[in-house]
């Protein structure tokens, strides 16, 4: 039996007193795609947020290739081999697209440039290497900020919301390029409202309702699932 790449046992994480995460447990095995769901405040980015060190659990136990990671910095948890986009775009406007690659490498830049003109060949972006990130589409952006996440090549990756303001064209692109990564051994988890790339991306479907962990299971049986039905219509 695969040993789980990423374990999250038992967490917490409260603000003012009201659970944004509460008592949240789930496994993701190595080179699969899986996604994160929930009504708007359900605490997906929390989640994430604890799982990468932004913010401190209350409780729980957070381990990643068999070693406790909650409590570390995230730069530490970062360097371990976990990668994560953000909600909100996070780029340099004035930087080039290769720029924006090249500000998370350590070690030779030769080397870097290499790596960071691949994967923006990865994502169709190689004509606009030396465009200004600012002068990119809202899209554009996105894939820049998903390559970058790639620079340090990370085993585990979370996206926060990938498909968010992403037109058709390139999201098809982004889509394409996490169904590579996992043929390549990596792990996905991503938070996502747009069901039908849930639906169509992921093996496995995690879905949080106030905090708590609701469901857990293949796409079909999710779809189905009354208390997801429930958690965001209402009855």
């Amino acid at each position: 039996m695969t040993r789980p790449l990423l374990e999250i046992e038992g967490l917490s994480k409260s603000f003012g007193g009201v659970a944004a995460v509460d008592r949240v447990s789930l496994a993701l095995e190595p080179g699969r795609i899986y996604g994160l769901i929930g009504p708007n405040g359900s605490g997906k980015t929390t989640l994430f947020h604890c799982v990468t060190g932004v913010e401190r659990r209350d409780a729980g136990r957070v381990r990643f290739n068999g070693e406790r990671i909650d409590g570390l910095e995230p730069h530490a948890i970062a360097r371990r081999g976990i990668g994560r986009t953000f909600q909100i775009i996070r780029v340099f406007p004035e930087l080039t697209a290769l720029e924006n690659l090249l500000v998370v490498t350590r070690g030779s830049l030769a080397g870097a440039e290499a790596r960071a003109r691949e994967l923006l060949r990865f994502v169709k972006l190689d004509g606009l290497v030396h465009e200004y990130a600012g002068n990119l589409s809202y899209g554009q952006q996105r894939l820049v900020e998903f390559v970058r996440v790639l620079m340090r090549d990370p085993s585990l990756i979370l996206l926060d919301e990938p498909a968010a303001g992403v037109n058709r064209t390139l999201l098809n692109d982004l889509l394409e390029a996490v169904r590579r990564l996992r043929d390549d051994g990596k792990t996905i988890l991503l938070v996502e409202h747009d069901m039908k790339v849930v639906m169509g991306l992921c093996e496995t479907v995690f879905v949080l309702d106030h905090g708590e962990k609701i469901a857990e299971g293949p796409p079909g049986v999710i779809q189905a699932d009354e208390r997801v039905i429930e958690a965001y219509f209402g009855r």
